[in-house]
């Protein structure tokens, strides 16, 4: 499992070329965009193509050449396969086949959107491509809503604006949302502002509309209610819990760390709680 430049060929590894220079046979997403990177660095190995079209067929194909003994290496269009791409279901059966599937790491969009997105969150969940169907994505989006960590979110250029719409609708407008565009290209785009400012932002600039996009949102500002200071979801049980084993300072560490609360807020609770416990 090779990863590949996401856009500047230098983001290619010293280890994924001696890969790829040495495999037997190079399985592709498009042949057309591996031979572009294969041709620049003097690999000479026609790629054989694998995408989510033929992937369920070429599974037997590619484990008969390892049983014979043959090295492939697959890639896909850019970045790390399997994620967001195809081949998953070909590690899934190479592995029950109970051969060997070795990680050539590299480049990856959302790992370096993320790094570069200056986040409150300690912790992200990865969505990759929202579901297509309308009724699907709203779904999704309400069950990460309240959570106290980053959504992180690959979309395409033609149907952003509709995902920062929706998002803006699910998760509220006061977000920080990163929008990070073309990473690693020419016309690379990385742009953090509020939620609610992102369809004027997009709208502002056609070019900004154009090439793949990694959106990454933060969580909420304070995820904590300002009515009566409950979290947006129960932590007393896990609370009362801790307090029973742990100082209240060690306690609320600890919640903070398991929940993405403020350590602040937890320590308040955990020491209200302290009658009872003792």
């Amino acid at each position: 499992m090779v990863a590949t430049p996401l856009g500047n060929l230098r983001d290619v590894t010293l280890r994924a070329l001696d890969v790829l220079g040495s495999a037997d046979v190079i399985a592709a997403e498009d042949t057309r965009v591996t031979t572009v990177l294969l041709r620049h660095y003097g690999i000479a190995t026609r790629p054989l193509s694998m995408h989510e079209h033929n992937e369920a067929r070429r599974v037997a194909h590619i484990e008969r050449l390892l049983r014979a003994g043959k090295s492939v290496a697959l890639v896909s269009d850019a970045g790390t396969p399997a994620i967001s791409d195809p081949g998953a279901r070909l590690v899934a059966a190479i592995r029950s086949a109970g051969l060997n599937v070795v990680p050539i790491p590299g480049a990856n969009a959302a790992v370096a959107a993320i790094s570069a997105a200056g986040l409150d969150a300690e912790r992200f969940v990865f969505m990759g491509f929202l579901p297509p169907a309308a009724k699907a994505r709203r779904a999704l989006l309400a069950s990460v809503a309240k959570l106290p960590l980053a959504i992180v979110i690959y979309e395409a250029p033609h149907r952003a604006a509709r995902t920062i719409a929706e998002l803006t609708q699910a998760l509220g407008g006061g977000r920080t949302i990163v929008t990070a565009r073309e990473i690693s290209k020419k016309f690379e785009t990385l742009a953090r502002l509020p939620l609610d400012g992102a369809a004027a932002w997009l709208d502002a600039d056609p070019n900004r509309r154009r090439g793949e996009f990694v959106l990454v949102v933060d969580r909420p500002a304070d995820t904590v209610s300002e009515d009566d200071g409950t979290p947006p979801f129960d932590v007393d049980r896990l609370l009362a819990a801790l307090a029973q084993e742990l100082p209240p300072t060690r306690a609320a560490r600890v919640a903070a760390d398991a929940t993405g609360l403020a350590r602040d807020v937890l320590y308040a609770k955990i020491r209200a709680l302290r009658p009872a416990t003792d």
